[in-house]
């Protein structure tokens, strides 16, 4: 019989923590849920973990996408005061999706990393972000025209200067694209050796990767501010990102796979 196929590679999605009437549910939008699967991967959701389920939930996991939400990172996290208490946060999801991205990059695991994503892994590495960038000199307004359609608020809203040289350069091939933008939050302060992949108009990062460093085992590890799971099969930009994703996990799956070396194995076993 031929061998049976390769099983899908899993990428766990964390979910947020929302009050639904009298009762707490873990939350994960679906639009992040189909990106894996346009990636060709298996998205598995995962609620609040504890610090000790962290590392068994890895162990399951050929790569993470940590989604965006409404909430914002809580600022404690980057040592300031919450600018604007009518703003959600999610400090549940806080406790465990901070030390799971360290974790994750840790033992090299492809990671994206979407706008409230994407600033979870730069405060989880040390860096700080704009509670308020609208209202930071020299900075636009980035969030989302409100009351509108999804359709208007997930639309083109400006460009992203694509860095050379960078990963988003060599996926994309291009210097500039067009991205949505719905966020308040933003970099302030990119943490100790993340590399910047694209900026704004005004120079607000856009996209950054992680390359390896101390803690960080280098790997397909890239994190935007924007969000291409929108619409994300009408969109090629799109889903050039999530391919490459799914390339990483799936060679992580198949790397996982490969027996060890005769050695090594004796090794182990003794």
């Amino acid at each position: 019989m031929p061998p049976a196929p390769p099983a899908l590679p899993v990428v766990l999605v964390p979910a947020c923590n929302r009050w639904l009437g009298d009762h707490p549910f873990h939350v994960a939008g679906r639009k992040y849920v189909e990106a894996v699967r346009l990636a060709g991967a298996l998205p598995l959701v995962v609620p609040r973990l504890e610090p000790g389920e962290i590392e068994a939930a890895l162990d399951l996991a050929h790569g993470v996408l940590l989604t965006g939400s409404p909430s914002n990172v809580h600022p404690s996290h980057f040592g300031e005061d919450v600018h604007d208490p009518a703003l959600p946060l999610d400090p549940e999801r806080d406790a465990w999706t901070l030390p799971l991205a360290r974790a994750a990059l840790a033992r090299g695991l492809p990671l994206l990393g979407i706008c409230r994503g994407a600033q979870e892994v730069n405060v989880a590495l040390g860096g700080t972000l704009y509670q308020a960038v609208q209202e930071q000199p020299g900075y636009a307004d980035h969030r989302a025209p409100e009351p509108a359609p999804a359709d208007e608020q997930y639309g083109p809203a400006h460009a992203a200067q694509v860095q050379p040289g960078g990963l988003l350069a060599t996926l994309l091939g291009e210097r500039a694209i067009t991205v949505n933008s719905l966020h308040g939050q933003g970099v302030k302060a990119l943490a100790a050796g993340l590399r910047v992949e694209a900026l704004a108009p005004d120079g607000l990062v856009e996209a950054f990767s992680v390359p390896a460093g101390p803690g960080r085992a280098g790997g397909f590890a890239l994190c935007l501010q924007w969000h291409p799971e929108w619409r994300a099969a009408e969109n090629p930009v799109s889903m050039q990102i999530l391919r490459a994703f799914g390339e990483a996990v799936r060679a992580w799956r198949d790397r996982a796979r490969v027996p060890l070396p005769a050695a090594s194995s004796a090794a182990l076993a003794g």
